[in-house]
């Protein structure tokens, strides 16, 4: 079944390979882009089937109007796919305010107003799918990502009070959560805090270092994840978290072990808030 697909940030990562992954299969792809030279770069790809708009996420009034233009080109959205995101490393006693705020801006309320901004429609049409990409850094964590791992945790925690909301209109939602891919999150596109306090060096530096040496050699390929998403927009009953990738799928089992062990071992201290009924 042919279908219009929303995917926000097409210009490279998941949402290049998702946009031309969805093309060839012969859907329409709405892209939003961030230059006018990318929008037609894109719109070139299918002159009939692609269609290229440039959007800032965190420009929320202009969202609207963008959705609005989309649907009149392309027909009414039947899968969103809020992927435009990045990444930001840094210890969280260095790394500034205004950091956190940008990255939840992005990451968090451009995704909303996304989600605000389709949701209308596919509720009156009765049908429809949301996938929030998200990062196995909305389960596990490690040093020097605290405001990302943050902004993937509300993430998954948004999409999962969504799906309930509405699950009897007809509407899917889907967090999909990446291990680690060969896209540009660990390279051009991450932001970085300078480091200035040296009491960290010994547990932060070797992480920066491997990260950036491992940037593009990572077991998870972006082709096959455009596979796994295009198969999750066919299921009728698609799950509302998903993990891509065996590193995500070992880390995120093993976060849940450790967590019930800690719930089991301190079960008591628990249940002694209690008051006797």
């Amino acid at each position: 079944m042919t279908k219009t697909l929303f995917i926000t940030g097409v210009s490279s990562g998941f949402g290049r390979a998702l946009a031309q992954a969805g093309l060839a299969a012969g859907h329409r792809v709405i892209g939003t882009v961030r230059n006018s030279e990318a929008a037609a770069e894109f719109a070139a790809l299918a002159p009939s089937r692609a269609h290229a708009f440039v959007l800032d996420v965190t420009d929320e009034a202009a969202i609207p109007q963008v959705v609005a233009e989309a649907e009149r080109a392309a027909g009414p959205i039947d899968v969103l796919v809020n992927n435009a995101g990045y990444g930001h490393e840094g210890i969280l006693e260095e790394s500034p305010t205004e950091d956190m705020r940008r990255q939840f801006d992005v990451n968090v309320f451009g995704a909303v107003a996304m989600i605000k901004a389709v949701l209308p429609g596919m509720r009156a049409r009765r049908r429809g799918h949301i996938i929030n990409i998200t990062s196995m850094g909305g389960f596990i964590t490690m040093p020097g990502i605290a405001y990302y791992c943050g902004s993937k945790f509300a993430l998954e925690g948004i999409s999962e009070v969504l799906a309930k909301e509405v699950a009897a209109l007809g509407v899917k939602v889907t967090a999909v959560a990446p291990g680690s891919f060969r896209t540009d999150w660990a390279g051009r596109s991450m932001v970085r805090a300078q480091r200035s306090i040296d009491d960290y060096d010994a547990l932060f530096d070797p992480i920066r270092d491997a990260r950036t040496a491992k940037s593009g050699k990572q077991l998870g390929d972006p082709a096959r994840a455009a596979q796994a998403m295009l198969a999750l927009m066919d299921m009728r009953e698609p799950p509302i978290h998903l993990l891509l990738g065996s590193d995500a799928l070992g880390l995120v089992k093993a976060k849940l072990d450790d967590m019930r062990a800690g719930i089991d071992r301190f079960e008591e201290l628990t249940r002694s808030t209690d008051s006797p009924v």
